[in-house]
């Protein structure tokens, strides 16, 4: 078999297109037919079929790409393996983190982790979660750090950390005076809150429903970022409940200040997702110990 062809074949799939697949790899249009040719001809199908000027998978195609995916991802594996044992190459993990994780825990996580494997390198992407689990299962990453639970039954996940949701105000609020509040009392006060979707904000509002609270809470803002709120709390714009990650630093030094509510504990969990890969990296499987003793 021609892996090279099972390479240009997931290529115009993802692209959509022959022409664009062989613009990518610097070859002729022909020479791209060419290959995905001998590829139908060695599996005796037609692979793909043009309907209305668009190029479309046949069903025979529809099976083959996800087996060539597997075996072009192994093969890539297997050259960086040898590679890493012959010290050709160094080691490289791509590690995608959803924001309150990427913004505030991971950076803590990879400095303490490269003290004890220097040669170990690392490519970081971080974005909201449903955008980090599609890029695991493309396999642009090796590993995922989210906040949200993910239901995927095909990818290893395991809780790896908790994270406490707290009342912060600013550092000259009157509760400061009080320490703890009653839950009731936030009827009385300015919330700020995320966006609308945001699953730090569901948690939020699930628990203050439950309480009987939500409603009488006045909203002044949503803002779409942690940093923006945490502006906004200090200029004394209103309260928000947030992760403890995203605050310890304005805690310690006192620009923010976190208020108690009696009887009331709130926090989210973090995960740790995989693909289900028979042969992982090399380094992937000390990273992935490494945050369980840290954690």
């Amino acid at each position: 078999m021609n892996l090279d062809s099972l390479k240009m074949f997931c290529l115009v799939v993802d692209e959509g297109s022959i022409s664009k697949a062989a613009r990518l790899s610097y070859v002729s249009q022909p020479a791209v037919t060419r290959q995905i040719r001998q590829l139908e001809e060695m599996y005796g199908a037609l692979l793909f079929e043009r309907t209305d000027g668009k190029l479309k998978l046949t069903k025979a195609g529809e099976i083959l790409y996800p087996y060539a995916q597997e075996i072009v991802e192994y093969l890539k594996r297997s050259v960086e393996a040898v590679q890493e044992v012959t010290g050709c190459e160094e080691s490289i993990l791509n590690v995608g983190a959803s924001l309150t994780i990427g913004e505030y825990m991971l950076p803590a996580i990879l400095s303490g982790f490269t003290r004890s494997f220097p040669k170990i390198k690392f490519n970081i992407l971080i974005g909201n979660t449903p955008a980090m689990i599609a890029k695991l299962e493309n396999n642009e990453i090796d590993i995922a750090l989210v906040e949200s639970g993910v239901e995927n039954t095909e990818f290893i996940i395991e809780k790896f950390a908790e994270d406490e949701l707290i009342l912060v105000t600013p550092n000259n609020h009157r509760l400061g005076k009080r320490g703890t509040i009653n839950i009731e009392e936030l009827s009385e006060e300015k919330m700020i809150w995320r966006e609308s979707d945001s699953g730090t904000r569901l948690i939020v509002e699930n628990a203050l429903k439950e309480y009987g609270i939500l409603e009488h809470i006045e909203s002044t803002m949503e803002l779409g970022s942690m940093q923006s709120i945490k502006s906004a709390v200090e200029a004394g714009l209103g309260l928000s409940i947030l992760p403890r990650l995203a605050v310890s630093r304005e805690l310690t030094y006192g620009t923010l200040q976190e208020i108690k509510i009696a009887n009331f504990y709130l926090s989210r969990d973090l995960w740790m997702v995989q693909k289900n890969h028979r042969f992982k990296k090399t380094g992937l499987h000390y990273f992935v110990e490494f945050i369980r003793k840290s954690n």
